[in-house]
């Protein structure tokens, strides 16, 4: 079992389920999660990576970690854990790397899923001749090499950054996200990080026939928003962007209210089970205009739902 410490909060006849990424834990949904109990029950859980045990023990090998971690089996598990809180048809926020793993369940178990909002997400990080991930290979190779090396030496630099602490010094973020990311095992760190930092998930995405919220930083180096606009491309159902503006990898913790105005629009239309629309999207670009100016001609500058077609095949 890959997920911890589960529990539904809150209140409501929608469910949504709160998922968090790489070297985060359920606390980094905190503020954002007493506006959204008020009407709707909450799914909470953590990842066994983020130090509430599971993952790590002293007798694994890293070749085993490598192997235990995979996008198909968190995909797996999210279903699992869905399936034992006896939670379908539910609204689903997955942060960076449980973007992608709300995006393979969903084609798995449809059923299950009425909405997905992918904060941050990517289904690959390493630049090529067709895609911007943000990062070129070298930079990768070197950042797994830190993190094999001496990962507390390497998180005590990337934890400021990944958060944009030079950005928001009053928010009191850092202190938080550090102490999910000083509790992953070294081991277990770096084999997530291969596990994401080397994946491709982009065929997954024709596949995907739940409607989606793509929510992007405009200031994120880890998932830019011209990544945001290549998932709404290329993501089978329809697929709204909206890019909020703040630094950084975690809105949910920097500019929460902005969020949350996102999650009120998308509950607030998909609450008959239809999952949005038009006049979702509508709104949300109302939103993304108003956060980040006018940006005409960068990435950020367009907003557009794309129409729903059906794929043919189910990824694996």
């Amino acid at each position: 079992m890959m997920y911890l410490n589960a529990r539904i909060v809150g209140c409501g006849e929608r469910t949504l389920v709160l998922a968090h990424g790489y070297g985060g834990s359920q606390a980094i949904w905190d503020k954002v999660l007493p506006h959204l109990t008020q009407t709707n029950k909450v799914l909470l859980f953590d990842w066994d990576f983020s130090g509430g045990g599971g993952g790590g023990a002293d007798d694994a090998a890293e070749d085993d970690e490598e192997q235990r971690y995979t996008f198909a089996r968190f995909a797996d598990e999210l279903v699992a854990l869905m399936d034992e809180m006896e939670v379908s048809r539910a609204v689903y926020v997955g942060h960076s790397m449980s973007g992608m793993v709300g995006c393979i369940a969903s084609v798995k178990r449809p059923d299950l899923f009425t909405h997905l909002v992918l904060v941050g997400a990517s289904p690959r990080y390493i630049n090529s001749e067709d895609y911007e991930g943000g990062f070129d290979q070298p930079d990768i190779d070197e950042l797994l090499a830190s993190i094999s090396s001496d990962f507390h030496s390497w998180a005590k630099g990337f934890v400021p950054l990944i958060v944009g602490a030079a950005d928001y010094p009053s928010a009191a973020v850092e202190p938080l996200v550090a102490r999910s990311f000083f509790a992953m095992d070294p081991r277990v760190a770096h084999a997530l990080a291969n596990m994401i930092f080397l994946g491709d998930q982009r065929e997954v995405l024709d596949c995907v026939a739940v409607p989606c919220t793509l929510v992007h930083a405009s200031h994120d180096f880890a998932a830019p928003p011209c990544v945001g606009r290549y998932m709404q491309r290329h993501i089978a159902a329809a697929a709204t962007m909206v890019t909020i503006d703040s630094v950084g990898h975690f809105p949910q913790l920097v500019a929460p209210d902005e969020l949350l105005r996102i999650l009120d629009l998308v509950l607030g239309n998909g609450s008959n089970g239809a999952g949005g629309g038009e006049e979702e999207a509508e709104a949300a670009a109302d939103i993304a205009v108003e956060e980040r100016g006018t940006n005409e001609g960068s990435c950020l500058a367009d907003v557009e739902v794309k129409g729903q077609h059906r794929c043919g095949h189910v990824g694996s």
